[in-house]
């Protein structure tokens, strides 16, 4: 006996609500079904089906077979699909989202060698500072940094940043430099409020966490704004590392109080549903970890 085979016309039996509708719709004799469903129940040794002349019903043990040999037929029609996407070559449009410095920096490079690679599709790269909602609006992918609640959302870790409070070089030789986070108290402060509250800042002592009151000389919700400030010796900013990357790197800024730092945020590839994963949305996920990942260990050198 084929169990699958046999599995598949007993769950065709039951939603058809007859074993002639069933056979019918598996092209086969309605004897065939009979003996199909019939090597079933002796195989499993219950009967699954109460049948007479005029109606059909199921079993306490053929209701409970039912309902798991559904996710049994399901896992294996989504296994044959997995496989046939992966034979698959990637065309059409493919939809992604990102907060926008980090898209700028990270995405966007890899979304154009993506495409020199696939000529066939056409990516829309959507770089917004908030959380998309991916069903809701219809992206087949996004990076969230971000700690990630549960959800039916999968993700991939790309890696990690963190928050860095950084400085113009001559902001810090006029008024010295920080060597605890209760120096901040009465400095002047350039805050982004994509990362920072304008009221707080949280950094970590030892063990414990701490809100760090900050005077705002600027608050501002444009990074390039508040980068610019603090390179020009407005205040002192809390950035996510790569935002500042650049302007460190150049001597620009200076990255101080970096054992103080909190503990780093998750950076994550996710998608909707590995459940009918799109040949776009596979082989965009492969191609682009490892080249997001290469680019975020860049940063733990800063």
């Amino acid at each position: 006996m084929d169990k699958l085979y046999a599995i598949e016309a007993f769950i065709k039996i039951v939603d058809s609500g007859s074993i002639t509708a069933a056979a019918d719709a598996l092209d086969v004799s309605q004897p065939a079904m009979v003996r199909t469903l019939a090597a079933l129940e002796r195989e499993l040794g219950v009967r699954l089906l109460n049948r007479t002349t005029r109606r059909m019903s199921l079993t306490d043990e053929g209701r409970e077979y039912y309902e798991r040999s559904r996710h049994i037929v399901a896992a294996v029609a989504d296994a044959q699909q997995q496989i046939n996407a992966r034979r698959a070559a990637p065309r059409g449009r493919l939809r992604i989202a990102s907060s926008v410095p980090f898209g700028r920096l990270f995405v966007a490079p890899v979304v154009a060698q993506f495409l020199a690679a696939h000529a066939q599709v056409n990516i829309e790269l959507l770089l917004l500072d908030r959380i998309v909602d991916l069903v809701e609006e219809g992206m087949d992918v996004a990076v969230r940094i971000a700690r990630l609640p549960d959800s039916s959302l999968v993700a991939h870790a790309l890696g990690e940043t963190r928050r860095v409070i950084v400085a113009s070089p001559a902001l810090l030789r006029s008024e010295g430099l920080p060597g605890k986070p209760e120096d901040l108290r009465g400095r002047r402060c350039v805050s982004f409020t994509g990362v920072a509250s304008p009221g707080h800042w949280n950094l970590r002592d030892g063990r414990k966490r701490v809100a760090v009151p900050v005077k705002s000389a600027l608050v501002t919700n444009q990074i390039d704004a508040a980068v610019q400030a603090c390179v020009q010796g407005t205040g002192v900013g809390q950035f996510f590392d790569y935002h500042v990357l650049a302007e460190i790197k150049a001597g620009h800024l200076t990255r101080i109080l970096r054992k103080f730092e909190d503990d780093p945020i998750p950076a994550s590839l996710v998608y909707p549903s590995a459940r009918h994963l799109s040949p776009n949305v596979r082989s965009f996920a492969e191609f682009a970890q490892p080249r997001i990942r290469a680019a975020l260990r860049s940063l733990q050198q800063v």
